[in-house]
């Protein structure tokens, strides 16, 4: 029931309670907060793919290679230690046959048959002037075909007895070549690591990793994997924001302003087909015209990464709405690769209209 003025007047007490001061300021931020939660909603945000991945680069020669043996044998001698840096052609490790008198004999059998591709040879000339001997003889009629019929025999049998000589020659060559190379080469500049000391005086096979050289100066890209939800919309082009491992750095995804530490990025590729995990993977460059990258002593080859590609601007509340519903990016809107792939389809349609 309201009270008036007039029987107010009969209550002098009750006319001069007032609200509390704390509970009139909790409710003006009360109010405050709603409306700034409801003011946020309609706040621009951006849409991004977050991923991880790691530093890397887009040529295959700079990335870390491994030094095998070509031949089996035992290790001698390394002629390196980890950490030291090498040219390419520089000496890696000596590899000896477990035979000793292995490549003299090889030699020897390489002398043999060479000796016997003379001999060889000189037979199939001799009966080479045999069998044009015999064909004159044989077109004056002073000798039997059967005699012309074996000289050209014994000229077919000479080519392939040299035939199989030189055959087994190569065979040679090609051991003897496989076994000079008993030293092994850094293949390209680089910085040895992994040094497989293990294998110092044991036994190894063809193809045992002996180190691996990983390159210093290299060009760098990031690699990013994206979930399956968000990559029908990551495009080539797109601007992508990153943090390197080691670097302090505060990033909003949704308002790129008010980041920190972070730096620009690009992406150049998408895979077309995921991982096991149903991730995929997307090449990063640098963005032209922005921040540089740190330098590569402070960002290395294999460095951690975390990305966040870019999609389109949309307010906060359907951004919210979007996560809630686990949507992908720009959920009932036409990107302009979609719009791109339908209008090229419906052009390649019409041109196949036209050609009927």
């Amino acid at each position: 029931m309201t009270l008036d003025n007039t029987q107010m007047e009969h209550f002098p007490s009750l006319a001069r309670l007032r609200p509390p001061r704390v509970v009139t300021t909790v409710a003006w931020l009360i109010f405050v907060g709603i409306a700034l939660a409801v003011a946020i909603l309609f706040v621009p945000w951006l849409q991004t793919a977050q991923g991880g991945g790691q530093v890397t680069t887009l040529n295959a020669e700079d990335r870390a290679r491994d030094v095998s043996s070509l031949v089996g044998g035992r290790v001698e001698e390394f002629y390196v230690k980890d950490g030291d840096f090498v040219h390419a052609g520089d000496p890696i490790v000596r590899v000896v046959d477990i035979d000793p008198d292995f490549l003299e004999r090889l030699a020897g059998e390489k002398a043999q048959v060479e000796a016997q591709i003379a001999a060889v040879q000189q037979a199939r000339a001799t009966a080479a002037i045999d069998v044009g001997r015999t064909g004159q003889l044989y077109a004056e009629g002073l000798a039997a075909r059967r005699d012309y019929e074996q000289t050209q025999i014994k000229v077919s049998e000479a080519d392939a007895k040299l035939a199989e000589a030189r055959a087994k020659l190569k065979q040679i060559e090609i051991k003897l070549a496989q076994n000079s190379a008993q030293i092994v080469s850094a293949p390209r500049d680089g910085r040895v690591q992994n040094l497989n000391a293990a294998a110092g005086g044991s036994l190894i096979s063809s193809g045992t990793v002996l180190a691996t050289i990983a390159p210093e100066r290299i060009a760098r890209a990031v690699e990013l994997y994206i979930d399956g939800r968000d990559i029908p919309l990551v495009e080539p082009g797109r601007p992508v924001r990153l943090e390197f491992e080691g670097f302090p750095a505060f990033q909003f995804s949704g308002w790129p302003a008010f980041a920190v530490g972070i730096y620009d990025g690009r992406v150049r590729s998408v895979d077309p087909t995921p991982r096991s995990d149903g991730l995929f993977r997307v090449l990063v460059e640098q963005a032209p015209n922005k921040t540089a990258w740190p330098e590569r002593r402070f960002v290395r080859q294999g460095s951690k990464v975390l990305g966040w590609i870019q999609g389109d601007t949309v307010p906060v509340w359907y951004e919210l709405w979007r996560q809630l519903n686990d949507f992908p990016l720009n959920f009932g809107v036409a990107s302009k690769a979609g719009e791109q792939e339908a209008k090229a389809a419906k052009e390649d349609k019409s041109s196949i209209e036209k050609k009927k």
